[in-house]
């Protein structure tokens, strides 16, 4: 099915065929996507919301998902809320979309019964409904970024933008049941949650609040086949037993710099599976994704470009163009996403070594080191390669001299190193010093029990 053919998900999940054999699960007992057909998770309300703009603000990811089947190519336009979403940030959001209708599975705060329209109550449970789905215009879906430090940017796609990278007409050799660890109210998620509806599988969601290792052990019982993560994500999964609940035939990671730590680990747990990582942004869609099992990715993928991509390297940092980026920012005067060339600036810093190029960070998360910089997330790649760490977060403290100092926690395998802690750390650092310059080489580490993990799947980096 071409991309210019998804007026609706509606029309794509029938498109796609098989849909009285597909299923959507939550914590709860899976939903039959075929009964959606004849009913509906909003008690029959979806026509109110025809034309408007409607804010999903739920609990429970799995309800956002029916919420999602049911009004896509109704509403006008769609905002996504987190589960874990600052509540001061949710009248800039009303104020921008603008929002004039809500959908929500639980009692609303009074500032949000202020929007000038109906406030509906959305259900994990199909209820005998029907009403008119039929396309009249495309709608418009946007996504909200974290806001943790500071209002939140609120990026707007159509359901072509979020769907370009994914082949919808592609036959599936035997049933497929995708999952993630992913919300899907993110894009990381939301990616999962189309790649499922459009090209025929069925879905396993985590429920709220539910821990990794218990919705492994679900996702098992339901014979799950494919599943993505951040890298984060995947190691908070490979320190419980329970990752052997799973026996999948493809695992994705995204969203974070992927080491060769973590894909040797993978690859070691499930070596029946193909293990992939992927390179995509709220704002610049899909780019690419690796399986050749090593970190980094071919120099050739810039060069040549992918199917419907180009990217360019400038000045360190990757930038995209494509037909799956974001249309703009809502709420801003100007809105505008892409540069003069239609390209998108990442933010993501790349090196070249030899035929690859790797990420070393995020421009805005350097460290600066009398005057020379440092990319924790480089460090922490050397870090992760010791056999007994499991994970490691590099970040700075102050310094009167240099200004800063690079020190990093870390969390080992085994739990905490007791008696062997300064012999660890001294081959940490000789690890380190081996393969860093002597300014990115960390001036302390620390064993820690755990890093702080945030609500869409990634380290929480913190500064001096």
């Amino acid at each position: 099915m071409a991309h210019s053919d998804r007026k609706s998900l509606w029309n794509a999940l029938h498109s796609a065929g098989n849909v009285s054999a597909r299923s959507l699960a939550g914590a709860r007992a899976p939903v039959r996507l075929s009964d959606l057909a004849g009913g509906s998770c909003l008690r029959g309300s979806g026509e109110a919301l025809r034309g408007r703009s409607v804010l999903i603000r739920t609990k429970d990811q799995f309800v956002t998902a029916l919420a999602l089947l049911e009004l896509d190519g109704v509403a006008r336009r769609l905002i996504l809320c987190p589960a874990v979403f600052p509540i001061e940030h949710l009248p800039y959001v009303i104020d921008s979309a603008p929002v004039d209708a809500i959908v929500a599975d639980g009692t609303l705060p009074a500032m949000e019964m202020a929007v000038p329209g109906p406030c509906i109550s959305c259900s994990a449970e199909i209820q005998p409904a029907s009403f008119d789905r039929s396309p009249q215009s495309e709608t418009e879906w946007i996504l909200l970024t974290s806001g943790t430090t500071g209002r939140p940017k609120l990026v707007a796609h159509t359901l072509a933008s979020l769907a370009g990278a994914i082949d919808a007409g592609a036959s599936l050799e035997s049933p497929i049941v995708w999952s993630t660890f992913y919300d899907i109210r993110r894009y990381g998620g939301l990616q999962i949650f189309l790649r499922a509806v459009l090209t025929g599988a069925s879905l396993v969601l985590s429920g709220p609040g539910e821990p990794i290792p218990d919705f492994l052990v679900r996702a098992g019982s339901l014979g799950i086949t494919h599943i993505s993560g951040t890298p984060s994500h995947w190691r908070q999964a490979l320190m419980s037993p329970s990752a052997r609940a799973i026996h999948p035939q493809y695992v994705r990671l995204s969203g974070e710099v992927v080491d060769q730590a973590v894909l040797d680990h993978l690859h070691a747990v499930y070596p029946e599976a193909r293990i992939a990582h992927a390179f995509a942004s709220t704002e610049a869609g899909v780019a690419f994704d690796v399986s050749d099992g090593l970190a980094g990715f071919p120099a050739s993928f810039v060069e040549q470009g992918g199917t419907g991509v180009q990217m360019k390297v400038e000045d360190g940092s990757l930038r995209i163009r494509s037909a799956r980026i974001a249309d703009r920012y809502a709420g801003q005067p100007e809105g505008k996403i892409v540069d003069s060339n239609g390209f998108v600036d990442t933010g993501d810093m790349l090196e070249r070594r030899g035929d690859r190029y790797y990420f070393v960070g995020r421009r805005d998360g350097v460290i600066n080191v009398g005057g020379l910089k440092v990319h924790p997330e480089e460090v922490e790649s050397i870090i992760n390669r010791h056999p007994d760490v499991r994970i490691s977060l590099v970040h700075t403290r102050k310094n009167p001299i240099t200004g800063a100092l690079v020190v990093a926690d870390v969390v080992l395998k085994s739990g905490p190193a007791n008696g062997h802690a300064a012999e660890l750390e001294r081959d940490i650092l000789a690890l380190c010093t081996g393969a860093l310059p002597r300014h990115k080489v960390p001036a302390k580490i620390k064993f820690v029990n755990e890093l702080a993990i945030s609500p869409n799947g990634k380290l929480v980096r913190r500064h001096a």
